[in-house]
């Protein structure tokens, strides 16, 4: 059976276990700061960014320490993350080497740095802890310029509507309770919510297939779906194989997978979700990496059904439905 080499992402850029500490981090200097140039500011509180696809990843451009490129947003990866290839560390001995868990296995080599200041346009995020990873092979599988990875370190602050009809993420500023700045922010009504509970720093959805309870994660950076190959058998009768391909994970170690489609996915009585491709897989090293246990990640698959809204503070999902195209 004919093998892929696929430049699966959505395990490998997640990134977990990291403390800072302040005695030896690298502080950026208060003029330093992240811009997004094809950002649409609508107000002090929200602002839209339109978003490439490169292959299945959300891709964002923006600029960064005299450097402009591509980033990823990763709902999935814990901090911000910078490509040591572009941000090399220039202290050498202030670095302090961490070993960061990915989901193929261990991540080595871990710099931290803390921004002193990280400004997203007008919005000013102080503190903002990153990690620098050499992210090379991700830019030599995808062909592109990767300066870095958006995490839950920085989205947490928000409600992020990734919209996959108009290809653009909306970011809204949330007070502690989780509510709105803008109490304008949307012109679509909202056609359903879902709770999940927030893991350390990543969203767990109570997920059935059929009518088997599963806890499956949401991460934008899946470029497809995966489900644990241990998961029980009356779920797995929905999981239909069509090949067998290799991912290459965080430190470029592989491993061979089957791909197929899911069938019979819902996350209640009134959300459901087509067939997606997934993969099946042994999930141990993503638990590790994700800071919990999980039966299985939603991904790109998922979110190309569903236009989304994530509320961190909340612990909720709003979905707005696709727009009726009339000829």
């Amino acid at each position: 059976m004919g093998k892929l080499l696929w430049g699966i992402l959505f395990f490998s850029l997640s990134v977990v276990k990291v403390d800072a500490n302040n005695n030896n981090d690298i502080i950026f200097e208060k003029n330093n700061k992240i811009t997004f140039p094809t950002a649409e500011v609508l107000n002090e509180f929200t602002t839209r960014i339109p978003f490439k696809l490169i292959d299945h990843l959300i891709v964002i451009e923006a600029a960064l320490l005299n450097k402009k490129g591509n980033f990823i947003i990763d709902t999935g990866s814990k901090t911000l993350i910078l490509n040591k290839i572009h941000f090399p560390s220039k202290y050498s001995h202030r670095k302090k080497r961490k070993e960061t868990s990915g989901v193929l296995d261990i991540i080595e080599d871990t710099d931290t740095r803390k921004l002193k200041e990280f400004i997203l346009q007008n919005f000013n995020l102080k503190n903002k802890d990153s990690d620098i990873i050499d992210l090379s092979h991700i830019e030599k599988a995808k062909k592109m310029n990767l300066l870095g990875i958006i995490g839950y370190s920085i989205l947490r602050d928000y409600e992020v509507f990734i919209d996959m009809h108009l290809h653009q993420i909306t970011l809204t500023k949330v007070d502690k309770f989780g509510n709105t700045l803008d109490k304008k922010v949307y012109a679509e009504k909202f056609t359903d919510t879902i709770s999940f509970k927030l893991k350390k720093h990543t969203i767990v959805l109570d997920t059935y297939i059929n009518k088997q309870k599963l806890k499956f994660g949401l991460d934008s950076a899946a470029e497809y779906n995966q489900i644990n190959k241990n998961s029980s058998k009356k779920a797995l009768k929905y999981f239909f194989p069509s090949k067998r391909i290799i991912l290459t994970g965080a430190s470029k170690n592989t491993i061979e997978v089957m791909a197929g489609k899911l069938y019979r996915v819902r996350l209640s009585e009134t959300t459901y979700c087509g067939p997606m491709i997934t993969l099946l897989t042994n999930l141990t090293k993503m638990s590790e990496a994700f800071g919990t246990q999980l039966d299985g990640i939603l991904g790109y698959e998922f979110l190309r059904q569903k236009r989304t809204i994530i509320n961190y503070q909340k612990e909720k999902l709003y979905f707005v439905d696709y727009p009726i195209i009339i000829h």
